[in-house]
Protein backbone atom coordinates (compact mmCIF):
# COMPACT_ATOMS: atom_id res chain seq x y z
CA UNK A 1 0.00 0.00 0.00
CA UNK A 2 1.46 3.32 -1.38
CA UNK A 3 0.81 6.75 0.81
CA UNK A 4 2.15 10.20 0.37
CA UNK A 5 2.09 12.36 3.51
CA UNK A 6 1.70 16.39 3.67
CA UNK A 7 3.14 18.35 6.18
CA UNK A 8 5.50 15.59 7.70
CA UNK A 9 7.81 17.78 10.30
CA UNK A 10 9.54 15.27 12.16
CA UNK A 11 8.10 12.74 11.44
CA UNK A 12 5.73 10.92 14.12
CA UNK A 13 3.42 10.29 11.74
CA UNK A 14 5.15 9.02 9.26
CA UNK A 15 7.06 6.47 11.52
CA UNK A 16 3.46 5.36 12.58
CA UNK A 17 2.16 4.80 8.88
CA UNK A 18 5.47 2.78 8.14
CA UNK A 19 5.30 0.57 10.89
CA UNK A 20 1.17 -0.02 9.72
CA UNK A 21 2.52 -1.33 6.52
CA UNK A 22 2.02 1.31 3.95
CA UNK A 23 5.08 2.53 1.52
CA UNK A 24 5.58 6.03 1.72
CA UNK A 25 6.35 7.53 -1.77
CA UNK A 26 6.78 11.63 -0.83
CA UNK A 27 7.08 13.44 2.42
CA UNK A 28 6.24 17.12 2.32
CA UNK A 29 7.90 19.41 4.84
CA UNK A 30 9.24 22.85 4.28
CA UNK A 31 10.85 23.30 7.53
CA UNK A 32 14.90 22.23 6.73
CA UNK A 33 15.89 21.26 10.05
CA UNK A 34 12.72 18.58 9.76
CA UNK A 35 13.61 17.62 6.50
CA UNK A 36 17.01 16.96 7.50
CA UNK A 37 15.89 14.71 10.81
CA UNK A 38 13.46 12.97 8.09
CA UNK A 39 17.23 12.26 5.65
CA UNK A 40 19.20 11.69 8.30
CA UNK A 41 16.98 8.47 9.55
CA UNK A 42 15.48 7.78 6.55
CA UNK A 43 17.74 7.99 3.28
CA UNK A 44 15.19 5.93 1.56
CA UNK A 45 12.26 8.40 1.89
CA UNK A 46 11.61 10.77 -1.10
CA UNK A 47 11.79 13.80 0.91
CA UNK A 48 10.37 16.88 -0.66
CA UNK A 49 11.26 19.98 1.09
CA UNK A 50 8.51 22.68 -0.43
CA UNK A 51 5.54 24.45 0.41
CA UNK A 52 2.56 22.65 -0.61
CA UNK A 53 0.54 25.09 -2.29
CA UNK A 54 2.62 24.98 -4.88
CA UNK A 55 3.13 21.19 -5.44
CA UNK A 56 1.20 18.59 -8.18
CA UNK A 57 -0.15 16.27 -5.86
CA UNK A 58 -0.84 13.91 -9.14
CA UNK A 59 2.82 13.16 -9.62
CA UNK A 60 2.70 10.89 -6.58
CA UNK A 61 -0.06 8.76 -7.58
CA UNK A 62 -1.18 6.07 -7.41
CA UNK A 63 -1.83 6.21 -3.57
CA UNK A 64 -3.90 4.31 -0.90
CA UNK A 65 -3.58 6.60 1.51
CA UNK A 66 -2.98 10.69 2.28
CA UNK A 67 -1.60 12.00 5.80
CA UNK A 68 -0.71 14.31 7.02
CA UNK A 69 -1.21 17.28 10.24
CA UNK A 70 -2.12 20.44 8.53
CA UNK A 71 -0.50 22.89 11.02
CA UNK A 72 -2.35 23.76 13.94
CA UNK A 73 -1.42 27.18 14.95
CA UNK A 74 -4.83 28.59 13.73
CA UNK A 75 -6.51 26.45 15.78
CA UNK A 76 -4.18 26.10 19.33
CA UNK A 77 -5.14 27.31 22.71
CA UNK A 78 -1.24 28.16 22.92
CA UNK A 79 -1.91 30.27 19.49
CA UNK A 80 -4.12 33.42 18.52
CA UNK A 81 -7.13 31.16 17.34
CA UNK A 82 -7.44 32.62 14.31
CA UNK A 83 -8.95 29.95 12.68
CA UNK A 84 -9.86 30.42 9.07
CA UNK A 85 -8.85 33.60 9.58
CA UNK A 86 -5.20 32.63 10.13
CA UNK A 87 -3.12 32.38 6.85
CA UNK A 88 -1.61 29.07 8.08
CA UNK A 89 -4.70 27.74 7.81
CA UNK A 90 -3.27 24.14 5.38
CA UNK A 91 -6.87 22.46 5.12
CA UNK A 92 -7.65 23.79 1.74
CA UNK A 93 -4.53 21.83 1.22
CA UNK A 94 -5.36 18.87 2.55
CA UNK A 95 -8.32 18.46 0.36
CA UNK A 96 -6.43 19.65 -3.14
CA UNK A 97 -4.68 16.47 -2.02
CA UNK A 98 -7.35 14.10 -1.93
CA UNK A 99 -9.13 15.70 -4.77
CA UNK A 100 -5.85 15.26 -7.20
CA UNK A 101 -4.77 11.65 -5.31
CA UNK A 102 -8.45 10.45 -5.32
CA UNK A 103 -6.86 8.09 -2.56
CA UNK A 104 -8.76 4.78 -0.62
CA UNK A 105 -8.49 6.59 2.25
CA UNK A 106 -6.85 9.61 4.34
CA UNK A 107 -5.85 10.36 8.16
CA UNK A 108 -5.17 14.27 8.83
CA UNK A 109 -4.58 15.19 12.61
CA UNK A 110 -4.72 18.44 14.55
CA UNK A 111 -5.13 20.04 17.82
CA UNK A 112 -7.88 19.32 20.27
CA UNK A 113 -8.19 22.94 20.18
CA UNK A 114 -9.94 22.84 16.46
CA UNK A 115 -13.07 21.08 18.47
CA UNK A 116 -13.92 24.63 20.08
CA UNK A 117 -17.13 25.83 20.32
CA UNK A 118 -15.80 29.22 18.21
CA UNK A 119 -14.94 26.73 15.35
CA UNK A 120 -17.45 24.47 14.89
CA UNK A 121 -18.94 25.61 11.69
CA UNK A 122 -15.34 25.58 9.88
CA UNK A 123 -14.85 22.64 11.55
CA UNK A 124 -18.25 21.18 9.56
CA UNK A 125 -16.88 23.20 6.27
CA UNK A 126 -13.86 21.13 6.51
CA UNK A 127 -15.65 18.19 7.04
CA UNK A 128 -17.88 18.01 4.18
CA UNK A 129 -15.08 19.49 1.72
CA UNK A 130 -13.48 16.39 2.15
CA UNK A 131 -16.53 14.31 1.58
CA UNK A 132 -17.38 16.03 -1.41
CA UNK A 133 -13.46 16.93 -2.53
CA UNK A 134 -14.44 17.99 -6.13
CA UNK A 135 -17.37 20.58 -4.93
CA UNK A 136 -16.54 23.94 -6.40
CA UNK A 137 -15.82 26.38 -3.31
CA UNK A 138 -15.90 29.89 -4.63
CA UNK A 139 -12.86 31.99 -3.47
CA UNK A 140 -15.51 35.11 -4.68
CA UNK A 141 -17.54 34.73 -1.95
CA UNK A 142 -16.93 34.27 1.92
CA UNK A 143 -16.29 30.49 3.65
CA UNK A 144 -19.79 30.70 5.18
CA UNK A 145 -21.42 31.03 2.33
CA UNK A 146 -19.80 28.33 0.88
CA UNK A 147 -20.54 26.12 3.83
CA UNK A 148 -24.77 27.42 3.17
CA UNK A 149 -23.76 25.96 -0.70
CA UNK A 150 -22.46 22.46 0.97
CA UNK A 151 -24.71 22.13 3.29
CA UNK A 152 -27.34 22.16 0.70
CA UNK A 153 -25.27 20.02 -1.40
CA UNK A 154 -25.11 17.50 1.07
CA UNK A 155 -28.83 17.56 2.42
CA UNK A 156 -30.06 17.26 -1.52
CA UNK A 157 -27.75 14.88 -2.87
CA UNK A 158 -29.22 11.87 -4.81
CA UNK A 159 -27.32 9.45 -7.07
CA UNK A 160 -23.79 9.81 -8.40
CA UNK A 161 -22.29 12.88 -6.81
CA UNK A 162 -18.31 11.89 -8.06
CA UNK A 163 -15.33 11.67 -5.79
CA UNK A 164 -16.86 11.29 -2.37
CA UNK A 165 -15.77 10.01 1.20
CA UNK A 166 -17.23 9.06 4.46
CA UNK A 167 -15.69 11.28 6.99
CA UNK A 168 -15.59 11.43 10.79
CA UNK A 169 -13.71 13.25 13.32
CA UNK A 170 -12.06 11.63 16.20
CA UNK A 171 -10.78 13.00 19.54
CA UNK A 172 -8.21 10.98 21.06
CA UNK A 173 -6.14 10.68 24.61
CA UNK A 174 -2.44 9.33 23.38
CA UNK A 175 -2.70 7.95 26.78
CA UNK A 176 -5.30 5.44 25.69
CA UNK A 177 -3.25 4.08 23.05
CA UNK A 178 0.12 3.34 25.54
CA UNK A 179 2.00 6.54 24.87
CA UNK A 180 3.68 8.33 28.26
CA UNK A 181 1.59 11.70 27.70
CA UNK A 182 -1.52 13.33 27.97
CA UNK A 183 -2.26 14.46 24.28
CA UNK A 184 -5.52 14.69 22.74
CA UNK A 185 -5.24 14.76 19.03
CA UNK A 186 -8.30 15.31 16.25
CA UNK A 187 -8.48 12.69 13.65
CA UNK A 188 -10.28 13.42 9.99
CA UNK A 189 -10.52 9.92 8.95
CA UNK A 190 -12.46 9.35 5.72
CA UNK A 191 -12.72 6.37 3.08
CA UNK A 192 -13.57 7.06 -0.25
CA UNK A 193 -17.60 5.95 -0.64
CA UNK A 194 -16.81 2.85 -2.88
CA UNK A 195 -15.48 1.00 -0.23
CA UNK A 196 -17.31 -0.90 1.97
CA UNK A 197 -14.74 -0.22 4.58
CA UNK A 198 -16.95 -1.17 8.30
CA UNK A 199 -14.33 1.12 9.88
CA UNK A 200 -14.35 2.46 13.51
CA UNK A 201 -11.23 4.39 15.66
CA UNK A 202 -9.11 2.19 17.00
CA UNK A 203 -10.43 0.91 20.52
CA UNK A 204 -8.31 2.56 23.83
CA UNK A 205 -5.88 0.17 24.85
CA UNK A 206 -4.28 1.77 28.13
CA UNK A 207 -6.24 3.05 30.90
CA UNK A 208 -5.98 5.38 34.15
CA UNK A 209 -7.96 3.24 36.14
CA UNK A 210 -5.18 0.13 35.73
CA UNK A 211 -2.48 2.56 36.65
CA UNK A 212 -4.26 3.35 39.60
CA UNK A 213 -4.73 -0.20 40.78
CA UNK A 214 -0.82 -1.06 39.65
CA UNK A 215 0.50 1.76 41.75
CA UNK A 216 -1.84 1.58 44.84
CA UNK A 217 -3.74 -1.98 44.60
CA UNK A 218 -1.30 -4.36 43.68
CA UNK A 219 2.10 -2.21 44.34
CA UNK A 220 3.04 -4.00 40.95
CA UNK A 221 3.99 -0.32 39.13
CA UNK A 222 6.67 0.12 41.92
CA UNK A 223 8.03 -3.65 42.06
CA UNK A 224 8.47 -3.07 38.31
CA UNK A 225 11.25 0.25 39.04
CA UNK A 226 12.68 -1.60 41.97
CA UNK A 227 11.32 0.95 44.60
CA UNK A 228 9.38 0.18 47.86
CA UNK A 229 5.62 0.55 47.48
CA UNK A 230 3.96 3.39 48.15
CA UNK A 231 1.03 3.26 50.79
CA UNK A 232 0.00 6.77 50.49
CA UNK A 233 -3.11 7.34 47.81
CA UNK A 234 -3.31 11.15 46.95
CA UNK A 235 -6.56 13.33 48.37
CA UNK A 236 -7.98 13.57 45.17
CA UNK A 237 -7.52 9.69 44.11
CA UNK A 238 -8.85 8.45 47.37
CA UNK A 239 -12.43 7.40 46.03
CA UNK A 240 -11.93 5.93 42.78
CA UNK A 241 -8.50 3.98 44.15
CA UNK A 242 -11.00 2.82 46.90
CA UNK A 243 -13.18 1.75 44.47
CA UNK A 244 -10.83 -0.48 43.09
CA UNK A 245 -10.31 -2.53 45.95
CA UNK A 246 -14.05 -3.26 45.97
CA UNK A 247 -14.39 -4.80 42.40
CA UNK A 248 -12.13 -7.48 40.42
CA UNK A 249 -10.35 -6.69 37.62
CA UNK A 250 -12.13 -7.50 34.39
CA UNK A 251 -10.99 -5.76 31.99
CA UNK A 252 -7.84 -7.11 29.61
CA UNK A 253 -6.75 -3.17 29.09
CA UNK A 254 -2.86 -2.26 30.24
CA UNK A 255 -2.15 0.91 32.25
CA UNK A 256 -1.33 4.48 31.69
CA UNK A 257 2.36 4.46 30.62
CA UNK A 258 4.37 7.10 32.89
CA UNK A 259 7.08 9.62 32.84
CA UNK A 260 9.42 6.82 35.04
CA UNK A 261 8.31 4.62 32.50
CA UNK A 262 9.45 6.55 29.42
CA UNK A 263 12.52 7.63 31.22
CA UNK A 264 13.82 4.17 32.25
CA UNK A 265 17.02 3.37 31.28
CA UNK A 266 18.66 6.85 30.48
CA UNK A 267 21.15 8.71 32.72
CA UNK A 268 21.47 11.43 34.59
CA UNK A 269 21.47 14.10 31.26
CA UNK A 270 24.15 15.78 33.04
CA UNK A 271 26.87 12.45 32.76
CA UNK A 272 28.33 11.82 29.19
CA UNK A 273 25.40 9.23 27.82
CA UNK A 274 25.67 6.88 23.99
CA UNK A 275 22.08 8.23 23.62
CA UNK A 276 21.91 11.11 20.87
CA UNK A 277 20.27 14.51 21.84
CA UNK A 278 20.09 13.93 25.23
CA UNK A 279 21.81 16.89 26.93
CA UNK A 280 20.97 18.41 29.93
CA UNK A 281 19.39 21.89 29.38
CA UNK A 282 19.90 24.94 32.04
CA UNK A 283 17.03 27.49 32.74
CA UNK A 284 13.71 25.63 33.48
CA UNK A 285 11.51 27.00 36.14
CA UNK A 286 8.24 26.56 37.21
CA UNK A 287 5.02 29.51 36.87
CA UNK A 288 1.80 29.57 37.94
CA UNK A 289 -0.46 26.77 36.08
CA UNK A 290 2.90 25.61 34.95
CA UNK A 291 4.77 23.23 37.47
CA UNK A 292 6.25 20.20 34.90
CA UNK A 293 5.23 17.05 34.25
CA UNK A 294 4.78 14.25 37.44
CA UNK A 295 7.29 11.32 37.59
CA UNK A 296 4.54 8.29 38.06
CA UNK A 297 2.18 10.11 35.67
CA UNK A 298 2.01 10.10 31.84
CA UNK A 299 3.40 13.64 30.81
CA UNK A 300 1.93 16.63 30.26
CA UNK A 301 1.28 17.04 26.87
CA UNK A 302 4.43 18.44 25.29
CA UNK A 303 4.50 22.21 23.75
CA UNK A 304 6.35 23.83 21.02
CA UNK A 305 6.67 27.93 20.76
CA UNK A 306 8.12 30.33 18.09
CA UNK A 307 11.41 29.85 20.42
CA UNK A 308 11.88 26.64 21.19
CA UNK A 309 10.40 25.88 24.29
CA UNK A 310 7.61 28.11 26.03
CA UNK A 311 8.05 29.29 30.07
CA UNK A 312 7.13 26.24 32.55
CA UNK A 313 6.53 23.41 29.47
CA UNK A 314 8.61 20.39 28.68
CA UNK A 315 9.33 19.81 32.33
CA UNK A 316 10.10 16.88 34.94
CA UNK A 317 8.88 17.51 38.04
CA UNK A 318 10.32 15.14 40.84
CA UNK A 319 8.43 14.05 43.79
CA UNK A 320 10.35 16.76 46.06
CA UNK A 321 9.10 19.86 43.79
CA UNK A 322 12.15 19.96 41.80
CA UNK A 323 11.89 20.62 38.29
CA UNK A 324 13.77 20.48 35.50
CA UNK A 325 13.64 20.42 31.06
CA UNK A 326 13.17 17.12 29.68
CA UNK A 327 16.06 16.47 27.06
CA UNK A 328 15.56 15.82 23.63
CA UNK A 329 16.00 12.32 23.89
CA UNK A 330 13.63 12.42 26.76
CA UNK A 331 10.85 14.31 24.94
CA UNK A 332 11.58 11.95 22.17
CA UNK A 333 10.99 8.63 24.39
CA UNK A 334 7.45 10.34 25.58
CA UNK A 335 6.87 10.68 21.75
CA UNK A 336 7.45 7.31 21.39
CA UNK A 337 10.26 7.82 18.68
CA UNK A 338 12.70 4.73 18.85
CA UNK A 339 15.82 5.45 20.70
CA UNK A 340 18.09 4.97 16.90
CA UNK A 341 16.36 8.22 15.41
CA UNK A 342 17.68 11.05 15.98
CA UNK A 343 16.82 14.76 15.96
CA UNK A 344 18.90 17.86 13.52
CA UNK A 345 19.11 21.26 14.92
CA UNK A 346 19.80 23.16 17.85
CA UNK A 347 17.89 22.58 21.04
CA UNK A 348 15.26 24.88 20.53
CA UNK A 349 14.90 23.74 16.91
CA UNK A 350 14.24 20.32 18.04
CA UNK A 351 12.21 20.52 20.46
CA UNK A 352 9.92 22.41 18.47
CA UNK A 353 9.83 19.20 16.13
CA UNK A 354 9.20 17.00 19.35
CA UNK A 355 6.37 19.53 20.39
CA UNK A 356 4.32 19.59 16.72
CA UNK A 357 4.87 15.88 16.32
CA UNK A 358 2.21 12.83 16.33
CA UNK A 359 3.26 10.60 19.24
CA UNK A 360 4.24 7.69 17.11
CA UNK A 361 2.15 5.12 18.71
CA UNK A 362 -0.78 6.72 18.53
CA UNK A 363 -0.17 7.51 14.60
CA UNK A 364 0.63 3.48 14.31
CA UNK A 365 -2.67 2.58 15.82
CA UNK A 366 -4.96 4.78 13.57
CA UNK A 367 -2.94 4.00 10.85
CA UNK A 368 -2.99 0.40 11.23
CA UNK A 369 -6.87 0.14 11.70
CA UNK A 370 -7.38 2.21 8.55
CA UNK A 371 -4.66 -0.23 6.80
CA UNK A 372 -6.67 -3.07 8.20
CA UNK A 373 -9.91 -2.07 6.01
CA UNK A 374 -8.02 -0.93 3.49
CA UNK A 375 -6.62 -4.74 2.98
CA UNK A 376 -9.75 -6.26 3.66
CA UNK A 377 -11.46 -4.40 0.96
CA UNK A 378 -8.65 -5.24 -1.56
CA UNK A 379 -8.68 -9.01 -0.41
CA UNK A 380 -12.92 -9.34 -1.31
CA UNK A 381 -12.73 -7.34 -4.66
CA UNK A 382 -9.90 -9.89 -5.90
CA UNK A 383 -12.26 -12.41 -5.16
CA UNK A 384 -15.27 -11.30 -6.73
CA UNK A 385 -16.09 -12.93 -9.78
CA UNK A 386 -16.25 -10.83 -13.08
CA UNK A 387 -19.76 -10.14 -14.13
Amino acid sequence: MRAVELFSGAGGLALGIEQAGFETVALLERDNYACETLRRNRPQWNVIEADVCGVDFREFGPVDLVAGGPPCQPFSMGGLARGYQDGRDMFPQAVRAVRELRPKAFIFENVRGLMRPAFRNYVQFVQLQLTYPEFPVSSNVSWETNLRRMQRHHTSTTGDVGLCYRVTINDADAADYGVPQRRHRVFFVGFRSDLEAGWCFPRPTHTHEELLRAQFVTGSYWNEHGLRRRREVPQRLRTRVAGLFQRELLTTALRWQTVRDALKGLPDPKTRSEFANHCFQPGARPYPGHTGSPLDEPAKALKAGDHGVPGGENMLRYPNGKVRYFTARECARIQTFPDDYTFVGVWTEIMRQLGNAVPVRLARAVASSVADRIAAHDRAKSIQPPR
